[in-house]
């Protein structure tokens, strides 16, 4: 369409027209940045994934005995209708921005066309009306040339660090929405960040991370510990670089099977979650060396845990095992497993190839032996097999002589003896035998020379007797070297008198061995 041309000079009103519409234009706030819009579109992915999970888990769910079909339609659909409640209010602040977006976008054509209805000709000292796609770009290069720090976030380059959270009127600290997060991943992913850290810091309804976390391919420190997050996105296997991961606190059920394809990571904390099982693929983490899976709900563990062949400390504490695979005898990196108050009967045999294991822990299970390999562990330092149900504790056992703390206490009515060899593990400092059934110690508890604590409280121990024990560890074993030299220095006059020509003619050509 032609364009009239404006009367020459400009008249009042044509000049008050360019001023009105530069001063709204001026009056505008700042559009929404590219991340911002992006990090929109991520909340909606993720909700509408988040919401068509939850309504197909509602679907299959069958209905209990003993209650009334329509009854249980009832419960059925409040439930539905709750995900889509919850799912509308998280996405407002998502469909807000978008829709700012889109009124930006429509001053943006405005101004363009006043602008392109204004004469560039300098003669007539009208300046051409600036564009939103001019004040883009103008803002774009002012970036560039002097990278200025995110409103809600500031840090060096590389990691990305929460500024102070401020608090709300009662008093209470304001935590990031959905809507937030995502638009941290995206500032974190454009700036290449490499730490992202979220501990405690998400919203109480945010159960699931966007899914646009899989950005983050060169973050290498993630801690998103001390929130509420059920799952994890299929999405995460885009974090590539990952080193670290620190998920504790949180209330995962389940992890993705492309869990297993963070093949990067050296540590994982999985602590005081709701897990009750790995992904098969989780064999594929051989550059592992952490792995801590303590308060959980595993009544076993994987068969493929015996591929982390870079394993060194492995925490199980605090669930319901009620074995270990065989595989674990192939971790034969690991130098610390802790499987304290679990419902363990048995160690498995195959647990006498990690030569390497430093210290184990079975402290509160229902063992009732300790398997003959044990006494491979030729580097164990610590075992501590308190509370259980141990009968007794095999010789080869003290073949482990790099022992120096032992704690056999608390067995109770089952445990009545200590291996007769025990003198053997010379490097032992501490021993526990209280709450055992333990009347006497062997004679070999004489050579213990670096045992600096005994405890043998509440058992019926007779040799040494109880005063002994109580001036202190090498009383006891001095008790001991005196103990045994003097009922040997008795018995052997008797032995002299017993002798007779077939003792004298055993003694020559049958000797004994000791």
């Amino acid at each position: 369409m032609a364009t009239t041309p404006y009367p020459q000079p400009p008249s009042r009103a044509f000049l008050d027209t360019i001023q009105e519409i530069t001063q709204i234009y001026s009056s505008l706030p700042p559009r929404p940045s590219i991340e911002e819009i992006e990090a929109a579109t991520s909340t909606l992915d993720t909700l509408n994934n988040v919401e068509q999970t939850k309504l197909q888990e509602i679907a299959v769910q069958e209905k209990p005995q003993d209650v009334p079909e329509d009854l249980f339609y009832v419960l059925q659909q409040l439930k539905n209708t709750m995900v889509l409640f919850q799912s509308h209010q998280q996405r407002k602040e998502a469909l807000h921005l978008l829709q700012l977006d889109k009124m930006f976008q429509t001053f943006g054509d405005l101004i363009q066309r006043a602008s392109e209805l204004v004469s560039p000709d300098e003669d007539r000292k009208i300046k051409k009306l600036p564009t939103l796609y001019e004040d883009v770009v103008n803002y774009e290069k002012e970036e560039e040339e002097e990278p200025q720090k995110s409103q809600d976030f500031e840090g060096e380059k590389g990691s990305l660090v929460h500024k102070p959270f401020l608090l709300t009127g009662d008093g209470s600290i304001e935590k990031l929405s959905l809507m937030k997060v995502a638009t941290v991943i995206e500032n974190c992913a454009n700036n290449k960040d490499t730490v992202l850290e979220l501990r405690g810091k998400l919203v109480d309804q945010m159960e699931w991370l966007p899914l646009s976390i899989g950005k983050l391919s060169d973050v290498t420190q993630i801690d998103l510990s001390e929130n509420r997050i059920m799952a994890l996105p299929t999405t995460i296997v885009g974090l590539k670089a990952l080193t670290k991961l620190d998920l504790h606190s949180n209330q995962l059920i389940n992890l993705p099977n492309s869990f297993g394809e963070l093949i990067n990571l050296i540590e994982l904390d999985l602590h005081a979650n709701k897990l009750k099982s790995l992904p098969d693929t989780f064999g594929k983490l051989t550059n592992l060396i952490d792995l801590d899976l303590s308060t959980n709900d595993f009544t076993h563990l994987h068969e493929s845990i015996g591929s982390l062949i870079s394993l060194k400390r492995l925490n199980v504490e605090t669930n319901k095992l009620e074995e270990l695979p065989f595989t674990i005898g192939n971790c034969t990196s690991l130098t610390v497993m802790k499987l304290d108050f679990n419902e363990l009967k048995a160690l498995p045999e195959a647990i006498g190839k990690l030569e390497c294991l430093e210290i184990l822990t079975v402290h509160y299970n229902r063992i009732k032996m300790l398997p003959t390999t044990i006494g491979n562990l030729s580097n164990l330092k610590e075992l501590d097999v308190s509370f259980n149900e141990l009968e007794f504790v095999p010789e080869n056992f003290c073949f482990a002589v790099s022992l120096k703390k032992l704690n056999l206490g608390k067995n109770f009515a089952d445990l009545r003896a200590l291996p007769r060899s025990i003198g053997n593990l010379e490097m032992l400092e501490e021993l526990d035998i209280s709450g055992d059934q333990i009347k006497a110690l062997p004679d070999s508890f004489r050579f213990l020379s670096k045992l600096r604590v005994f405890r043998a409280d509440e058992t019926p121990l007779e040799v040494p007797p109880k005063e002994v024990v109580k001036l202190g560890a090498q009383e006891v074993v001095q008790y001991m070297a005196d103990y045994v030299y003097k009922r040997d220095a008795k018995l052997l006059p008797l032995k002299k008198k017993r002798k007779g020509f077939w003792s004298w003619f055993c003694s020559i050509f049958c000797p004994q061995q000791e």
